[in-house]
């Protein structure tokens, strides 16, 4: 009896510091943002012209609702994106954590054709990589096209930045395009 008791207590013991003495787990990687509403805002002349992207039950569902894009031709506005998720109540303005977690987030613009509308000097992260909640947008001459927008989520993976500049990193937070018209 006293055996079986010992043993007992001796494998007890043992489980306890097995899983005492367990790997530390990998620090789970930061979720992507919920996004249900994307504002492209241009200001030119202090006056502001805002277009929408709208998807209130994200993928599959229903459509999203997109504005078209509607600027004059030839023109230099002050450009500005705000993110939105509208799935909480109060609506929860995503913009502000995009620049707290400016070192982990890139903005892509990719208009087509490439003269329709041209992006320059865009904000900065920490390591002086462009960021895109702000830049300068340049109009063509009267023209049509697109403009995709890409918010690529990119934190660091066990605790080195991965954030390099490029598109290739990371995963997407949001993907839309809007039709543009310049007039």
């Amino acid at each position: 009896m006293k055996l079986t008791k010992n043993t007992f207590l001796t494998l007890l013991f043992a489980s306890t510091l097995m899983t005492a003495c367990k790997k530390d787990e990998p620090v789970p990687q930061e979720d992507n943002e919920n996004l249900t509403t994307v504002k492209l805002k241009f200001t030119e002349n202090g006056v502001t012209k805002t277009f929408s992207f709208k998807d209130l039950d994200g993928d599959g569902g229903n459509a999203p609702t997109i504005e078209k894009v509607s600027l004059e031709a030839n023109k230099t506005y002050a450009f500005s994106v705000e993110l939105l998720d509208e799935t909480k109540s109060p609506v929860v303005d995503v913009t502000e954590e995009i620049k707290e977690q400016k070192d982990e987030h890139l903005f892509e613009y990719v208009p087509t054709p490439s003269s329709v509308l041209v992006f320059s000097n865009k904000d900065k992260d920490s390591r002086g990589y462009d960021v895109g909640l702000t830049a300068t947008v340049k109009t063509s001459g009267a023209s049509t096209g697109k403009l995709q927008v890409v918010l690529h989520h990119q934190p660091p993976v066990n605790g080195t930045p991965i954030k390099n500049g490029s598109f290739s990193v990371g995963s997407i937070d949001f993907d839309g395009t809007f039709e543009v018209e310049v007039k």
